[in-house]
């Protein structure tokens, strides 16, 4: 093989070796960070693209020779060391994608999808890709359905939050319906999060219009870094910090005096073994700071030494914070 043909497989191999990692049993923020930068590179998209393609149909390894056995010895790699994110405390499991491209989720590719449903389990995200161009990033504990038809575009946000990146399409208005909320949009980035009785729609970049479902003529038509609160006592809108509001998609949670309780249960959506709040009075007390997706250890340190709390653990895993004794 000329030299020209080896740097020419070079994006190829490590295409291999990508798949490889993002089909471990979990991943790593720091690992999805990595591979988003990586793959912003054409060339790169396109190896990736090809190297998927050989592993998913068995026929093409034998027209491909070359590029087979760089996706099976990355795979044999693989298998043999540990995954990164089987060490880090704070991880993406299944189901970290490609942005505007694939989606990796249990058993394989999803690639871009007119229909269906979707779900994330405990402390997973997942990205689905659209046949229409738009993106869905699903955060943890998170079910939603897609259904794309021709005069429009609907999902039903059934519970959690979601991060929507929507192709522009005037003929085709992008529905989202959460609960009793509808929001409808054109082209452009959004948040939309249930909290029990209440969704939170969060407004990155475009315009969108969020109205109930019953009353479809009463909309409040939303400006780029605003986030509009609804619950039955109607729709309140405020400006935000869309890249905090928005860090769980980079596996960051960021909270600016906001209180305790909201912050604890933020924390909580991704733990299987909670943070109970042993003192109401507790639940209003500001708290800031950046923490990991996860990471109880470290919000429950932060929070007992800027609060002064006391820290103790219960029997069945869980963490329970009042106030220390003086």
């Amino acid at each position: 093989m000329s030299a020209s043909q080896k740097k020419a497989r070079a994006p190829e191999k490590e295409a291999a070796v990508w798949h490889a990692r993002l089909g471990s049993t979990s991943v790593a923020t720091a690992t999805v960070e990595e591979f988003f930068a990586w793959h912003a590179i054409p060339e790169n998209a396109d190896a990736y693209r090809r190297v998927d393609k050989v592993w998913r149909e068995s026929g093409a390894h034998a027209a491909d020779p070359v590029l087979a056995r760089a996706v099976a010895e990355a795979r044999s790699r693989a298998r043999r060391r540990p995954s990164p994110g089987a060490r880090s405390r704070t991880f993406i499991g299944l189901g970290v994608a490609v942005a505007g491209a694939v989606c990796l989720a249990v058993g394989g590719i999803v690639w871009q999808q007119s229909r269906g449903v979707y779900e994330t389990e405990l402390g997973q995200s997942r990205v689905i890709a659209l046949a229409d161009g738009s993106q869905v990033t699903l955060d943890t504990g998170t079910r939603l359905q897609v259904r794309m038809e021709k005069g429009v575009r609907r999902i039903w946000l059934d519970r959690g939050q979601a991060l929507f990146s929507v192709a522009h399409d005037p003929t085709r208005p992008f529905i989202v319906q959460a609960g009793d909320t509808s929001v409808v949009a054109v082209g452009t980035v959004f948040d939309v999060q249930r909290k029990g009785g209440e969704v939170d729609v969060t407004l990155v970049s475009g315009v969108v219009d969020v109205a109930s479902v019953a009353s479809p003529a009463r909309k409040t038509r939303m400006a780029a870094g605003n986030q509009a609160r609804v619950s039955t006592a109607g729709v309140t809108t405020r400006a935000v910090d869309t890249r905090a509001e928005t860090g769980w998609v980079r596996g960051r949670l960021i909270f600016e005096d906001t209180p305790l309780a909201e912050a604890v249960g933020e924390i909580n959506r991704y733990l299987p073994q909670k943070i109970v709040i042993g003192d109401p009075s507790l639940g209003a007390v500001p708290v800031n700071g950046l923490f990991r997706t996860g990471d109880r250890d470290a919000f429950v340190a932060a929070a007992r030494d800027a609060l002064d709390l006391q820290a103790t653990a219960l029997a069945d895993g869980s963490v329970r914070l009042t106030r220390r004794a003086k």
